[in-house]
């Protein structure tokens, strides 16, 4: 809850960017009219409101530190010549207002608006100690505390680097699965309508009840793409809906896919071992989403009669596997292997698992095996 909290914090900063610098500069007013409340020794002349309000101008440039930096900086080292030369006011513990610059410099300004800082602050520095104290010992910690603030503002530049950077890697992967899913459903659901209607002009010389069939398989499997094409476009544009939608299909679902493929005249059989309930949703639509497309492959390439989906959990460990009896692999010379088995293998080393495709049991048809880890009810909690 607490790092929820920090982060709600820095996106409502990140909205607001007024407000926070508005704050900020009323935290530093309050740092500095500390002096001004402290009672001051007798032989010191009493603080004067005259001597609080160029304190206070010093502050206020602050609110535009993010718009110009480098203005405010020279705006706040004007206002405070002018306290340190015209007036006897109380001084400060720390310059908190040429911190706060230094740092902002340091985070959002270019090299050369911090190399002018770097140079303004070597002739600054010295010159406001040798007015105050003369005193080396000053002289070392005014040096020592503004390379730290300049320091730190180097590093929060780097960390929102960073930052930004995964988020661009975190937006490509998004785009990538995306690109997955919807490469799958409508590869899995054109290649079959493609399959019946060309089967269809035969059907309805030979035999019409098999026409009748095969247009009603076309019309369930476009409905089928259009329902999971609907549900993914929905997430994608409400993720926050909390309605339980998800385009992400369960192995339940399964046996409703092998009969469309059924449908389009592939003999399809189904086995399963070793209880699939209670798998993580992530895993039992990966798998589901393999087993697509490795009969996708099988509808449009292999010219096969038959095939076998197998899915077995042994342990901690899921196995999708794939068989036909067509033609098998393809051995074309330089040519370059399918969106599909790319597929396949992102989505297993995903989830830390394998995937492989080659000639199946003595070198007849096609075979597609992924071994998936299945994690412990613990690691899906974390």
């Amino acid at each position: 809850m607490r790092i929820r909290g920090v982060g709600q914090a820095r996106e409502w900063g990140a909205a607001h960017p007024w407000a926070v610098d508005a704050g900020l500069a009323l935290l530093v007013q309050a740092a500095v009219t500390m002096p001004f409340v402290v009672p001051r020794p007798p032989e010191l002349e009493p603080a004067t409101w005259s001597a609080y309000g160029l304190t206070a101008l010093t502050v206020l440039p602050l609110v535009w530190r993010r718009r110009a930096p480098m203005a405010v900086l020279l705006a706040v080292l004007a206002t405070s010549a002018l306290y340190r030369l015209a007036l006897e006011g109380p001084g400060q513990p720390l310059p908190y207002q040429g911190l706060l610059c230094v740092y902002t410099i340091a985070v959002l300004a270019p090299a050369w608006q911090r190399a002018v800082t770097a140079g303004l602050l070597l002739v600054a520095v010295p010159v406001s100690v040798w007015l105050n104290t003369q005193s080396a010992r000053e002289l070392t910690f005014s040096l020592f505390v503004f390379a730290a603030a300049y320091v730190l503002g180097r590093l929060t530049d780097a960390r929102q680097r960073a930052h930004l950077v995964e988020a661009e890697r975190a937006a490509a992967r998004e785009r990538a699965r995306i690109a997955r899913e919807m490469h799958d459903i409508l590869s899995h659901a054109v290649s079959l309508m493609i399959v019946q209607a060309e089967a269809g002009p035969v059907a309805v010389r030979r035999a019409p009840e098999r026409a009748e069939a095969a247009f009603e398989a076309i019309s369930a499997t476009g409905r089928d793409a259009m329902d999971q094409l609907r549900r993914m476009l929905g997430v994608l544009r409400d993720e926050d809906s909390g309605d339980g939608r998800s385009p992400q299909p369960d192995l339940a679902e399964l046996p409703a896919l092998l009969d469309r493929v059924r449908a389009g005249g592939l003999d399809v059989r189904y086995e399963t071992s070793g209880g699939l309930a209670g798998l993580p949703a992530p895993l039992a639509a990966t798998a589901y989403r393999i087993a697509q497309e490795a009969l996708t492959n099988t509808v449009r390439h292999a010219r096969a009669r038959t095939a076998t989906v197998r899915i077995d959990r042994s342990g901690a460990l899921l196995t999708v596997l794939v068989r036909d009896d067509g033609r098998g692999p393809r051995t074309t010379p330089g040519r370059a292997a399918g969106h599909g088995l790319a597929g396949m293998r992102e989505r297993a080393a995903a989830h830390g698992g394998t995937a492989t495709a080659g000639p199946g049991p003595d070198g007849r048809g096609f075979e597609v095996r992924v071994e998936l880890p299945v994690p412990s009810p613990a690691e899906v909690g974390a």
